[in-house]
This record gives C-alpha cells, sequence and structure tokens, in this order.
C-alpha cells in the first residue's frame, strides 16, 4: 500500500533555502512536483506567505489554506481538485489558478465572492468549461473579476451575462447534475478495476512454492536428494539467467499493456498511473540495491599473499624516487574539494593503501620503506595529497656540491703521499732542468750570449768555473 504524501515541516524548510529555512517570515514557497496528496501545516507555519506554488501534485482537495490572510497569488494547476473550497479566509487573494483539474461543479466558484480582490481566475482544461453558458455564468457571479482563462472581460459582457443570469444558472445546474452522476459510475469503475488487480495479486501469490532448498518434495521424510534432481537444479541454476531477461520481456509487455489499455481520463486513472510508476521505481530500485549487494567483495590481496595494483576511484599519481634524500615520494591528484576525513592513508614495507571515500587506491612499491617515519600532506591550493616513504636501507650517495668533512683514512693518506712524491719527482729533476742564480743575474747578462738556450748552457760552464776561481774580497763594493 502506497502512503499518501503530505505537505511536512521538514519539506517546507528544504523549500524555504532562499529565506534561510525560516517559515514565520517566509512569503514566497514553490512546492511543485512534490508528489503531495494533502495540504498540512501551510497556514500554521507560514503565515506571512504570498506566493504559492502547489502545481502537478495529487491534490484532491482545497484545504489548509484558509488562515493565509495575506495570500495574493495561489497556483493549484494539474492537481485532481474536483471543486472549488476553503478559500474565504484569503482575504488579499488576487490570482487563482486551477488549470487542468476535474472541477465539474461550476457553482463552488461562488464561494470567490468572498475574495473581494480576486481579478485573475484560470479554470481552462477543467470539465465545467465544456458547459454550455460557463463564461457567463463566471462573468455573472463574480463580479469583481476583470481576467477570465487570460481573457480580459469587457462591460458589455458583464452586463449581458447579468441580464440572462436566470436562464444560464438553470443550464449550468443541469450539467452539473449530468456531470455528478457520470462521476459516480467513474467511480465505482474505479473501485472495481482496483478489486479486481488486489484479487489477480493474491491468486498469484497463493500459487504453491519450491521448498527451502528450491526442490519439490512428496513426501517430508524423504530428504536425501536424488542425483538426478542434483542435475536438474544445476541444469536450473545455469537457466536463471534467461528466466530473468523472460522476466524482463514480460515486464515490459506488461508496461505496454498498461499504457495502451484504454482508459477515461479522471483523478482515480491520473493516481493510478502515478502508483504505477512509482511501484516500478520502488522495484529498479530494489533490484539495483540487490546488484549492489551481489557485488563481489574487492580483491586488494590474492590468497598467494601478493598485492594487486588497484585504483578504483580513477586519481591521476606520480611516484618519484628521491635519490639524494633516500626517499619514495607519491603526489596524488586527489580532489581539490574533497573532505580531508574522507581520506585515509596506509604505509606499508612493501606497499601504500589510500582510501579516498572508502574506495581503495593501491600500489606497490619498488623498495622497502620505513612505514613509522613516512608523512603524508595535503596542499591547500591544489588538494593533491603528498606523501613521503622513506626508504629501509640507507644509501650514502656523494654531494657534489658540498665539501665532505669526513677525513681520510691511512690508506688513503698513503695513497696521496705517494702521488704527491710522483709530482714532485717529475716537475724537479736536476739532470734535465737547471734554474738561473737569482743573487748573481747581473753577472749572468754579462756573460751569457744571445739566445735563451745559451744563456742556460752558459750559466752553467760559467757558474762552475767561477766557484773555483773565485775570492770574496770585502773591501770591494758591489757592483749596481
Amino acid at each position: 500500500m502506497v502512503m499518501c504524501l503530505a505537505v511536512t515541516e521538514e519539506l517546507l524548510r528544504q523549500r524555504a533555502e532562499h529565506n534561510n529555512c525560516e517559515l514565520f517570515s517566509l512569503e514566497e514557497i514553490s512546492l511543485h512536483q512534490q508528489e503531495i496528496e494533502k495540504l498540512e501545516y501551510i497556514d500554521k507555519l507560514c503565515r506571512d506567505l504570498k506566493i504559492l506554488y502547489l502545481q502537478n501534485n495529487l491534490i484532491p482537495k482545497i484545504e489548509n489554506v484558509s488562515k493565509l490572510k495575506k495570500l495574493e497569488y495561489l497556483n493549484l494547476a494539474l492537481n485532481n481538485i474536483e471543486r472549488i473550497e476553503n478559500l474565504e479566509g484569503c482575504e488579499e487573494l488576487q490570482k487563482l489558478d486551477l488549470t487542468a483539474n476535474f472541477i465539474g461543479e461550476l457553482s463552488s466558484i461562488e464561494i470567490l465572492k468572498h475574495n473581494i480582490h480576486l481579478k485573475e481566475l484560470f479554470l481552462v482544461g477543467n470539465p465545467c468549461t465544456e458547459f454550455e453558458g460557463y463564461r457567463q455564468f463566471v462573468v455573472a457571479t463574480l463580479h469583481q473579476l476583470k481576467c477570465l482563462d487570460s481573457k480580459e472581460i469587457e462591460r458589455s459582457e458583464r452586463i449581458q451575462a447579468l441580464q440572462n443570469y436566470r436562464e444560464v444558472e438553470k443550464q449550468i445546474r443541469d450539467q452539473e447534475q449530468v456531470y455528478l452522476l457520470k462521476r459516480a459510475r467513474e467511480k465505482e469503475e474505479a473501485l472495481q478495476k482496483i478489486q479486481e488487480k488486489k484479487e489477480k495479486k493474491k491468486e498469484k501469490q497463493i500459487k504453491p512454492k519450491p521448498g527451502f532448498d528450491g526442490r519439490w518434495y512428496t513426501d517430508i521424510n524423504n530428504i536425501n536428494p536424488d542425483p538426478l534432481e542434483d542435475k536438474e537444479n544445476h541444469q536450473q541454476k545455469e537457466t536463471e539467467k534467461e528466466d530473468q531477461e523472460w522476466k524482463i520481456d514480460k515486464d515490459d509487455e506488461e508496461d505496454r499493456a498498461f499504457w495502451e489499455e484504454p482508459t477515461p481520463y479522471t483523478p482515480e486513472s491520473r493516481l493510478e498511473a502515478h502508483r504505477y510508476l512509482e511501484e516500478k521505481r520502488r522495484v529498479k530500485e530494489n533490484i539495483r540495491g540487490q546488484k549492489m549487494k551481489e557485488k563481489p567483495p574487492r580483491t586488494l590481496i590474492t590468497a598467494e599473499g601478493k598485492v594487486l595494483n588497484m585504483n578504483e576511484p580513477k586519481l591521476n599519481f606520480f611516484l618519484k624516487d628521491d635519490e639524494e634524500n633516500n626517499q619514495f615520494i607519491l603526489d596524488l591528484a586527489v580532489y581539490r574539494h574533497l573532505d580531508s576525513s574522507l581520506i585515509d592513508v596506509d604505509v606499508q614495507p612493501t606497499y601504500l593503501r589510500i582510501m579516498v571515500k572508502e574506495k581503495p587506491f593501491q600500489l606497490v612499491l619498488p623498495a622497502e620503506v620505513k612505514p613509522d617515519s613516512s608523512s603524508a600532506k595535503r596542499s591547500q591550493t591544489t588538494g593533491h595529497l603528498v606523501i613521503s616513504m622513506p626508504k629501509a636501507q640507507e644509501i650514502i650517495m656523494a654531494n657534489r656540491k658540498t665539501p665532505t668533512l669526513v677525513e681520510p683514512s691511512d690508506s688513503n693518506k698513503l695513497q696521496t703521499n705517494i702521488k704527491r712524491e710522483q709530482v714532485e719527482k717529475l716537475e724537479v729533476d736536476p739532470s734535465k732542468y737547471s734554474f738561473p742564480d737569482v743573487a748573481n743575474i747581473i753577472q749572468e747578462k754579462e756573460r751569457t750570449g744571445q739566445g735563451p738556450i745559451n744563456l742556460q748552457q752558459q750559466k752553467v760552464i760559467d757558474t762552475e768555473n767561477s766557484y773555483v776561481d773565485f775570492e770574496d774580497d770585502q773591501d770591494v763594493p758591489p757592483l749596481i
């Protein structure tokens, strides 16, 4: 049984977002297409309403709006209303829209005489508009009206309608009686149709069903399954998909038959169509829910213990091997406006797992890391998640930019000393090279010949001879 949807305080607050969900000061609210079947709480919670939209619902009766003293515009188009009533208290009502309803009791408009500010009335699409003399009766009954069904009322039209009011009123009353009798028959037929459908459903439910294990038993004492029955059950499981497809085709046939069946346009048929659509929607939701339940669990780690890579949230990522700092850095492009409380990070020695809105992102790492030393940060500008994971095996990398402060070992010292000695021997060799005596450079200039080569050769010979015959006389002044 489908429950009757009514106006609730929660619904009113949801539709009053433009007024900070406050109802006491609310002046305009739209409740269209909410499948409402009963009006409640509006006149108690929203006393200051000026504009009320209730079109395209399933409202059968105008009620609980008479206390809206400030109401100026009421839209009740596309509903199941059959009579105009309970609008006397709407003192400021200026516009009333009752388009495409089921109003056949045209004389009920007399109640609108109390709404002295009513200027516009819409009754297009109602059965009463087909009555002979409909417009003349409305114009003559409601003197305050200025526009009926989007057509302005002229003064001559009103005078003529008042002159023929008695005759037109009698015609309207007679046509009303005929219509009310017709509606009574339609209601009886609708009730019979509903009862027939209920009986058909009961018959389907009464049909015998197999036992709890899907087998048919004639003897309750014989519970041992027969091998042949097992084969039949196996075949039955294999044909379940075909049965489901057949059911879908059958549902399509029933759906086609329902919509192709000729039915009169009445409040009952409109309500029946709504119930049918609602039932179909509920069945689809149940099927969808079953599929979600039947969905196999995620396999993050196989039975053999192998960790699988997975990116169910479908996020871009980049894994960097930072050799200088001996760590791995993962940059995961998490949604910028996603709340951090919906992200769960789990770092393991060989893999990394991140749950984003209960969807796993799992990545196998190239080398073992230290989970306790790992850190996770979130960018405030891009929203990206950056995770730093130090490697478990520390590797010392040479840094060419900064000099090392480590003292060299003894073996390194010996090698450097040997290299230095070899360099000194190659650079300074008295057998191959000779240098001029700086102290006697003036004498060398006097004795040397032309050219640098003769200078060097003559220098060696002269110095050797000078050393032998040389006598230092202190009384002789030095040469300048």
